[in-house]
């Protein structure tokens, strides 16, 4: 995400033509968007974050339905 951020702040920079950035090439100033792609499309399939971010998210939903289920039977204690 600092990726996109740094992008887009350079691609502004170099837009209005502020400091420095204004003399880049178009391409120095579009490289972290590109970095941030190749990113998010290519390496955090590889190393399956993608993949564990969504069993994070399933394994959430199974306790809290646990716990419901749990928490919802009377209980029958002296």
């Amino acid at each position: 995400m600092p990726l996109l951020w740094i992008g887009l702040l350079l691609v502004l920079l170099k837009w209005f033509e502020i400091g420095p950035i204004a003399t880049l090439s178009w391409w120095w100033v579009v490289a972290p968007l590109g970095a941030a792609v190749l990113w998010f499309e290519g390496l955090e399939r590889v190393f399956g974050r993608d993949r564990r971010q969504v069993d994070a998210v399933e394994w959430e939903k199974s306790r809290k339905a646990r716990v419901e289920q749990q928490f919802s039977q009377p209980q029958n204690r002296r």
